[in-house]
């Protein structure tokens, strides 16, 4: 018998043959980014995670965004990226934002600063002055705070600010009441099998939605007291997408329709469902143009109406995690944009 050995070079190549190719889903059309925001404080690190849009009503060209840096806290940002104000809160993962009845606008982040037992941060924004006022802390149960939105629910009693979905890191998710006085209550519980972070709440129709990192996308009921089982309504497939599923975001028309588009983080992409259905709609990426491209996203928000000429039908931001040579930072979009390119995209079958 004849033994034939490789040499180191040929033993390299050998294992290099045999490594794992990325997994790619269907093909993604090219969108650009219009402006991105400054960079996060903390470099060197993953630190950048999730924004919240606040659109001014009165002056869309005013308008804000509330960005995660997750190492230490708060930036509030304006349409150009100016990086106008940093909180220095903490380990704050996810964030959102509502306007409430009395024109206050209420920040909630997940803090993750006590590993094992959760909380939401709470804050007020001034939108004058685009400062963050600490207002309090509110537990979210035991276990390490991951994924955290907002919901509006359709009946708000005398004393109610809103409804946060805190998405723990093991797939529990507590839906907490919150209070104008910076309190709140866990009044229910659901779960999905594994690790979850993004969830986006659509307040016409109650549903709550959540990713499973490895997974896929959940859809809950959330009116009424009962807790029931989700249904796992986008499942990672390796076309639209691509584990880890990630952040969640949602553009409503009408009574129950638009679209829901999710982190395909694992190649670089966002996926786009048409809704109620949850249908395939096409994806995208954020390539380099004028503005740098957008990898590894974490946390988008999407909010509709004009923002002025460069967001004329809606703004789409991204957390953008691989931003060399500096720290990771937030891209903003056009949703028009995406929606053309979309619609002038091949179908894939």
């Amino acid at each position: 018998m004849q033994f034939k050995f490789l040499s180191t070079a040929g033993l390299a190549l050998a294992v290099a043959g045999c490594a794992t190719v990325p997994v790619t889903g269907d093909p993604a059309v090219s969108i650009y980014a219009t402006a991105e925001t400054a960079p996060v404080g903390t470099g060197n690190a993953d630190a950048a995670d999730d924004p919240a849009i606040w659109r001014n009503q009165a002056d869309p060209s005013k308008s804000l965004i509330v960005g995660t840096d997750k190492k230490a806290g708060l930036h509030v940002y304006n349409l150009k990226g100016e990086d106008l104000f940093f909180l220095d809160a903490g380990l704050l993962n996810n964030v959102d934002l509502v306007t409430l009845a009395d024109g206050t606008v209420l920040v909630a982040a997940s803090d993750r600063t006590d590993p094992v037992n959760s909380a939401i941060a709470l804050f007020r924004l001034d939108t004058a002055t685009a400062r963050l006022e600490p207002i309090g802390s509110v537990r979210s149960g035991a276990g390490e705070a991951y994924g955290l939105c907002l919901w509006t629910p359709p009946i708000v009693t005398a004393g109610d600010a809103a409804v946060a979905f805190a998405v723990l890191k093991d797939g529990t998710i507590n839906q907490v009441r919150l209070r104008t006085d910076g309190t709140g209550t866990i009044e229910r519980t659901m779960s999905v099998p594994s690790q979850a972070e993004g969830c986006v709440a659509d307040h016409r129709t109650s549903q709550l939605y959540v990713g499973e990192e490895n997974g896929g996308i959940w859809r809950f009921r959330v009116g009424g007291s009962a807790a029931g089982a989700g249904e796992l309504v986008a499942p990672i497939d390796n076309r639209m997408l691509v584990a880890d599923v990630e952040g969640l975001a949602l553009m409503p028309d009408g009574i129950n329709g638009g679209y829901l588009i999710a982190s395909s983080q694992g190649d670089n992409a966002y996926a786009v469902f048409r809704l109620p259905g949850m249908e395939p709609v096409g994806r995208f990426r954020i390539a380099q143009g004028a503005v740098g491209a957008a990898e590894e996203t974490d946390g988008i928000d999407l909010h509709p109406g004009s923002f002025g000429p460069d967001y004329p039908a809606g703004l789409f931001v991204a957390q953008d995690g691989v931003n060399p040579p500096h720290a990771q930072n937030f891209k903003l979009v056009s949703w028009a944009a995406i929606l053309e390119a979309l619609e002038a995209s091949p179908k894939v079958d």
